[in-house]
């Protein structure tokens, strides 16, 4: 076993869901099976304008030919493991690579040294008690300098399973995405602290098998987070905001959903609800087809 790198980019040839499973061809085979058992980090290529650099972490379940596409295979992801950094992690920090052993760098597979995997989730993910407020300064990209990448290298691995360490990550990557707004009623609401009200839900819940993933997030007030998790409002593909049949006050609920009628979703496209967990949220809850 080992920790890794995998490359991804979105609109890229390959039929990745990195929350899910990650494709490659059979060149990286021998590779990638050095990391089943551990754990890998997610990288946008340097070339992609505006890259986020590194963007999250998931441990590697077990690999399987590819079902649609010969002589390639998918890494499965250990359900649960996913979990996306907040703030993303650049390719440099402070004049230097955050991924030092950059001996095999171009390659879209590759191993990870303990001391690079350490340093990448430390600047990836905040301290347990750091959660967003309004008007917060951005993170300082920085590993504190009394610790070493292998001193921290434990406790974070153990924070990587740790459901309330989970929560606060997965809370302060979803509500950084909707920069701290309602997706549904558009609201922005902080109190005199600066805690803002919005919640991280989950559109596919932990308990019936969805990741900790932006795309599997919606910021949402605490009455419309009530609502979506009782499926009285569900989220068309095309992001059409649904009341179900079985709502008894339409016109209340009607009266707090912004007057687009449609999620007020992230500035980037590949931070928006998949549609995969949006189709799930339906069905669940039986709204009509």
């Amino acid at each position: 076993m080992g920790y890794g790198v995998f490359m991804h980019k979105d609109g890229s040839i390959y039929d990745d869901i990195p929350e899910v499973h990650y494709q490659f061809p059979k060149i990286y085979l021998s590779r990638a099976k050095q990391m089943v058992g551990d754990w890998v980090v997610y990288r946008e290529p340097v070339k992609i304008t505006n890259s986020k650099g590194f963007f999250a972490v998931a441990k590697v379940e077990r690999i399987i030919p590819d079902p649609d596409r010969p002589e390639h295979y998918r890494a499965l992801i250990e359900g649960g493991s996913y979990l996306p950094f907040e703030p993303t992690v650049p390719h440099i920090v402070d004049g230097q690579a955050v991924e030092r052993d950059l001996a095999n760098a171009q390659a879209a597979v590759r191993p990870l040294s303990h001391a690079d995997f350490a340093r990448i989730v430390a600047l990836g993910l905040p301290p347990e008690d750091v959660l967003p407020r309004v008007g917060d300064p951005e993170p300082l990209n920085a590993v504190r300098d009394e610790q070493t990448p292998f001193e921290i290298e434990r406790p974070l691995v153990q924070s990587l399973i740790n459901r309330p360490f989970r929560d606060r990550a997965f809370r302060r990557a979803v509500l950084h995405a909707y920069d701290g707004r309602c997706a549904v009623t558009g609201w922005r609401l902080a109190n005199g602290g600066g805690r803002l009200e919005a919640e991280a839900a989950h559109i596919r819940p932990v308990e019936h098998g969805g990741p900790d993933s932006i795309r599997n997030g919606l910021a949402l007030s605490g009455t419309a987070h009530w609502m979506f998790d009782r499926g009285l409002i569900g989220v068309a593909n095309n992001h059409e905001i649904i009341i179900h049949r079985k709502v008894n006050d339409r016109g209340g609920v009607e009266g707090i959903i912004n007057p687009t009628g449609k999620l007020i979703a992230p500035a980037r496209e590949a931070d928006c609800p998949h549609p995969q967990f949006l189709s799930w949220h339906r069905e669940f809850h039986a709204f009509a087809a």
